[in-house]
């Protein structure tokens, strides 16, 4: 069976056990991945950028590698080729948990709970929950489905499309270094530099095909190409601002602007601003529908990218080694 059609398979079926079931409950490769790479931290950690960007490659390459073995040991055995596939992708991927922990947040907003919705949002994203209000807190949500559609799902299709296995299991190592160390703390301002750039340029492709698909799925393409055109490059982050103008303009809102992360605050600008209103909790629940349509629609433009690829590699001419005649 040609790899396209492995990547094909397994990517469909590991997408949908991430839909029926959600992340693994015990025994997560990415909660392994992360003991180890905390372990790693410890031995190599100073504050100096070139220990930093040996732990990104001992890390990311040492998964990224274990993935190509395993590729390697079952690419003559079909089944198992889809089946290891699938599996990867499964783990890989987080949109449902994504979903579910948004909408955790949104029903204790909706009951009025705050004290239960600030709790509950160190599950979603790093903000300092007992800085927000209710509309505070709706925000960060809609704000971290929109980056975590492209960080947990998209990106991650995109590599497997591109590098199978490996792609896949290597693009979910490097996010996950980024959340441990890529962040601007005193630690790792130096330390995790290396892996913050490297998530920057594996994150690219992923962003700009979920910003795509946000304008396409959105119900409001103009309004959303018209946010990620006007607001993208004045977000902080070069991945995370296409993606979340995208949404800001698919769903009609402002997101952006003061928030407090990791013990300081920050004033990012507003995205949207001229054309959204404030975000309310029913946008929390329009914000979970739009990243699951993103999702199916990755899931066809990198099923097909891969299939095209493939039945052109496979079309091209072969030099004949015999005689031409003239």
């Amino acid at each position: 069976m040609r790899a396209d059609r492995i990547f094909a398979y397994g990517a469909t079926a590991g997408l949908a056990g991430d839909l029926l079931l959600g992340d693994p409950r015990r025994g997560h490769p990415v909660a392994v991945f992360g003991r180890a790479a905390a372990a790693v931290e410890r031995r190599l950690w100073r504050d100096d950028r070139g220990r930093g960007a040996l732990h990104a490659l001992v890390c990311a390459g040492g998964a990224a590698g274990a993935a190509a073995l395993a590729a390697r040991t079952v690419r003559d055995r079909p089944v198992a080729a889809v089946a290891l596939t699938a599996a990867a992708t499964w783990s890989v991927l987080g949109g449902t948990s994504l979903g579910r922990e948004a909408r955790t947040v949104g029903a204790a907003l909706a009951a009025g709970d705050v004290e239960a919705a600030r709790e509950r949002l160190p599950h979603l994203c790093g903000r300092d929950p007992q800085s927000l209000d209710a509309p505070g807190i709706a925000r960060a949500v809609v704000e971290s489905v929109a980056e975590n559609t492209s960080d947990a799902v998209v990106g991650a299709l995109v590599w497997g499309a591109l590098a199978g296995v490996p792609g896949l299991v290597g693009f979910r190592a490097v996010n996950t270094l980024d959340a441990m160390v890529g962040h601007r703390s005193p630690r790792h301002r130096r330390y995790g530099w290396a892996s913050a750039r490297l998530d920057d340029v594996a994150g690219w492709p992923g962003a700009r095909l979920t910003a795509a698909l946000a304008v396409v799925a959105g119900g409001r393409p103009r309004a959303a190409a018209h946010a990620w055109r006007a607001d993208a490059g004045r977000h902080p982050s070069p991945n995370a601002g296409p993606v979340e103008a995208a949404f800001a303009g698919a769903l009609g809102v402002r997101l952006g602007g003061t928030l407090s992360y990791a013990g300081r605050v920050e004033h990012r600008p507003v995205l949207n601003g001229g054309a959204g209103r404030p975000v309310g909790v029913p946008d929390i629940e329009r914000a979970v529908r739009l990243s699951r349509r993103v999702t199916v629609l990755a899931l066809g433009v990198c099923v097909a990218g891969r299939l095209l690829a493939g039945r052109r590699t496979t079309a091209r001419p072969r030099l004949s080694s015999g005689r031409t005649s003239i």
